[in-house]
């Protein structure tokens, strides 16, 4: 994924700002009924972090967060990211995979798309759908902290197994023997349980 966690775990697109991202306030309220809201899309740019932890690819993406209200007072998260990549070169994102068959570096300049979704639970905090967002309202973290505060919790950035996250990336004919790659899990920190496939590889 595009970034790393904030505590331990390999979840290879973490949530924690990187030096090198950027994100646009896009649309900053909440659209929806009731506590069914949709945020977004904010455009993000950022470097995405492979199997070997690191940087790939750097990402353009749009991003939309999605809220609903659970019945124990908590809010259910998701974020859906969809973009494009242009690789950077290096080890490929699936080089350090222990199972399965996958390549080992990527040259540079190669090109692809990726989509992809974050879940967790949000607890504490307000919610504030009319909030208004920072510019770099694209990354979870600050997300949060904007339409909930800053009490807010997320069950992805802590040791939760309420967590779940599938990432799925493509580049089609541009040369690579690998050009197909997956990072799909549940869980984050001590439950992290992350499954790659394939990669995104040269000949």
């Amino acid at each position: 994924m595009q970034k790393r966690w904030i505590i331990p775990g390999l979840l290879a697109a973490a949530l924690a700002l990187a030096a090198t991202s950027a994100a646009t306030p896009g649309h900053g309220h909440g659209k929806g009924k009731g506590h069914n809201k949709k945020f977004g899309p904010y455009a993000v740019v950022t470097d995405d972090h492979g199997s070997c932890g690191n940087a790939w690819a750097t990402d353009t993406e749009n991003r939309r967060f999605f809220v609903k209200k659970n019945h124990n007072g908590t809010y259910r998260l998701i974020r859906r990211d969809r973009g494009t990549f242009v690789t950077q070169a290096g080890q490929s994102p699936g080089a350090c995979e222990t199972k399965g068959k996958h390549g080992s570096t990527v040259p540079a300049g190669k090109n692809g798309k990726f989509h992809g979704f974050l879940r967790g639970t949000i607890s504490g905090g307000t919610f504030d759908p009319n909030a208004t967002c920072p510019m770099d309202c694209g990354f979870t973290d600050v997300w949060i902290a904007t339409f909930f505060g800053p009490s807010a919790t997320f069950s992805c950035f802590e040791s939760s197994k309420s967590c779940a996250f599938d990432y799925e990336y493509s580049a089609p004919k541009q040369g690579l023997r690998w050009h197909h790659w997956s990072d799909k899990g549940k869980g984050a920190g001590t439950f992290l349980k992350e499954r790659f496939h394939g990669d995104i590889a040269s000949p």
